[in-house]
């Protein structure tokens, strides 16, 4: 609370001059009224009379005193223009977008984020004046309009209050889509909403409520878009997630299983927590890891004789988040993997997936590059023929419906890309934890040339040279690429066609093989998590053929999908965590299992952030010959906006027209108790 002075000295002083000079009225006021009484009660009410007069005895019964000093004090206050520090609205059409990603489920705000970010966002609606429009988004990594423009503060607020918590990763590329679209002419919003056509320019405020975990944002024009950002959450939360848990067969002990999971503590502290493995229900393995802060901890376990299971690892540890503290894997009976070679020849690649251990998990076929050049091979690649297709050398027309393994080449895909060969790279980092590097060695691995990697968004590298990536994967619809940044085998500037690396002669290079066959040729399926997370659409594939599937939810809930082609079917409800049961055909009994997992990162990581980064490309228009408004030339300039955090425009809030209310209810009061009561 504050004050500002709206008198001058001499004015405050007439002023306040003013209630000395009422009480002084009161005190040589005498109030005598003639009363008959008996002779013998003369004396006694003249005495008692002096008693009247007394100063504290008449201010005691003084009611309408009171009520005159109480509307000056009122008056006082009134000039002294009490008030305090509050926010306005910037504008008049708003566009509130409230974040539900699984990382609004953090309580370090109590009762949750998702709950203070809704608090937010109604307080900004009843800051509204009645000729304010608003419209209310839900967005993960998929937008929601909630609620269309609209002026009725009473809709608003029941919009915010059905919003609900979802599992998904942050993504709000969409969201801001949507709301450009909404804010700049030649657009409309959504079908059936209750908003007109946009056919000139309305500027709208967009406030992001979020904790403002959100991916880069490429072009994005945000035209008469203005972005303000709400920031939720606290600035030391806790929270130990797991990012990784997958199973992988020893292939040294095919008996064997190993599983391996990853840990991430966001926190400011470091943390000691108890990671416990169940084995269908059953506790098999427990141990206790410190992982460090704002760093991450692999964490191992080994299993014997396992065909059919399902794990779960739990991390027991009092954080603000419980969706990373749980996860879990599916050991199915093994499918055999269908990966086809295309090389020009490399019998070390050859030898290495035709061993007796791949032979258990997949069927490999080999053909020529001139393969890709026939309309029988883009058929097959197109209608899911094979789970894996390696790439040695050359590169198709068009990227297949599978995963992928590329040797020396880049992959014909968006976002991809490298730079010109470098000789002799050093190898400096290698992604252990990952299944495709498990039990990989390369410490003493020569490589003639190498080209440095650049990868999609999303991409990962697996290993790292001081030239850049050496091994990079990505995903891509569904599927997966991986690209190895140099040849096994290649031609020399002499002409002559030899090894260009010794690893081949390493005994990692068939253990990478196997891992790549597992992982990518979907044997892995049979092992481990698929690596799909909610709300992802999860490929699932039948080993005989069936025309529908029933795919039963952690919940309970069934669903029924019809078949695709040949033998692939894709689920679209996959939005909770946990374990889902397959059933093929009319079968009663189960058949194989997939998970969901969180596996996020940028979710476990709980620390909001204090500015959002919206990369757009901004377009400058080039005024036609001539002069006015023709269509010009027009050039591409890319910018970057950082929007702070803040909740809305500071202002002062006033409170002198209400104390002038009260005042004038007094007054009328005293008015009614003069009139009504002359004698009190």
């Amino acid at each position: 609370m504050n004050f500002i002075s709206a008198l001058t000295p001499l004015q405050w002083a007439l002023l306040a001059a003013v209630p000395p000079a009422i009480i002084s009225l009161y005190f040589l006021k005498l109030k005598r009224h003639p009363v008959e009484v008996p002779s013998t009660y003369l004396w006694t009410r003249t005495i008692e009379d002096l008693h009247v007069n007394s100063i504290w005895q008449r201010l005691r019964q003084s009611l309408l005193l009171f009520l005159q000093l109480l509307v000056l004090l009122l008056a006082i206050l009134a000039c002294l223009r009490p008030g305090w520090r509050g926010t306005n609205l910037v504008g008049n059409r708003f566009i509130f977008m409230i974040d539900t990603s699984a990382s609004m489920s953090a309580t370090d705000v109590g009762p949750s984020r998702l709950e203070a970010a809704r608090k937010h966002a109604l307080g900004l609606v009843e800051q509204m004046e009645s000729d304010h429009v608003a419209m209310i988004i839900s967005f993960s990594d998929v937008p929601r309009i909630e609620q269309a423009f609209t002026n009725n503060r009473s809709a608003l607020r029941q919009a915010v209050n059905k919003i609900t918590q979802t599992n998904r990763q942050t993504d709000i590329r969409e969201a801001l889509r949507a709301a450009s679209g909404l804010a700049n002419p030649g657009r409309t919003s959504q079908a059936g909403t209750s908003d007109v056509q946009v056919a000139d320019a309305l500027p709208a405020t967009m406030y992001i409520i979020s904790d403002g975990g959100v991916p880069a944002v490429p072009d994005f024009a945000p035209g008469n878009l203005t972005a303000r950002y709400v920031k939720i959450g606290t600035a030391t939360p806790k929270n130990v997630g797991i990012v990784a848990f997958s199973t992988q067969r020893n292939p040294e002990k095919p008996g064997q299983l190993q599983a391996f999971a990853r840990l991430e503590n966001s926190g400011v502290e470091n943390a000691g927590v108890d990671v416990v493995l169940y084995l269908d229900g059953a506790l098999v393995d427990a141990s206790s890891e410190n992982v460090p802060t704002d760093a991450a901890q692999g964490v191992n376990f080994v299993l014997n004789d396992v065909e059919s299971a399902i794990l779960k690892l739990e991390v027991q540890y009092p954080d603000d988040m419980s969706l990373d503290n749980t996860a879990y894997a599916t050991i199915n009976t093994p499918r055999r993997a269908r990966v086809l070679v295309v090389t020009p020849g490399n019998d070390a690649l050859k030898f290495a997936i035709t061993t007796e251990a791949v032979s258990r998990v997949a069927d490999v076929a080999f053909a020529e590059p001139a393969v890709l050049e026939t309309k029988e091979h883009e058929t097959l690649a197109q209608a899911n023929a094979y789970d894996l297709i390696v790439y040695d050398r050359c590169v198709p027309k068009v990227m297949p419906e599978a995963n992928t393994l590329f040797i020396g080449r880049v992959p014909p895909a968006e976002g991809w890309s490298a730079e010109a060969p470098k000789p002799y790279p050093l190898i400096i980092d290698v992604d252990r934890l990952h299944p495709l590097m498990h039990l990989v060695e390369l410490g003493s691995i020569l490589i003639y040339e190498s080209l440095p990697l650049k990868g999609p968004e999303g991409a990962t590298s697996l290993i790292d040279a001081d030239h850049g990536s050496l091994l990079m994967i990505a995903p891509r619809s569904g599927f997966e690429d991986v690209a190895l940044a140099f040849e096994l085998v290649g031609e020399y500037p002499e002409g002559d066609v030899n090894a260009k690396t010794n690893w081949q002669r390493r005994k990692s290079f068939p253990v990478f093989v196997m891992n790549a066959v597992r992982y990518l040729g979907g044997a892995r399926a049979s092992l481990d998590v698929t690596g799909s997370r909610p709300g992802q659409p999860v490929k699932l594939r039948t080993d005989a053929p069936a025309e529908q599937i029933t795919v039963e939810s952690p919940a309970g809930v069934r669903t029924k999908i019809q078949r695709e082609s040949q033998n692939a079917f894709v689920f679209t409800r996959a939005e909770e965590l946990g374990v889902y049961t397959v059933r093929e055909g009319a079968e009663r009994e189960a058949g194989q299992h997939f998970a969901i997992n969180l596996f996020d990162s940028r979710e476990s990581d709980l620390v909001p952030r204090e500015v959002i980064e919206l990369p757009y490309v901004e377009k400058k228009d080039q005024p036609a010959a001539g002069g006015g408004q023709g269509t010009g030339q027009t050039d591409d300039e890319e910018n970057r906006v950082g929007v702070h955090a803040s909740v809305a425009e500071p202002s002062r809030k006033e409170m002198w027209k209400l104390l002038l209310i009260v005042g004038l209810l007094v007054l009328v009061f005293e008015w009614y108790v003069y009139n009504r009561r002359v004698y009190l």
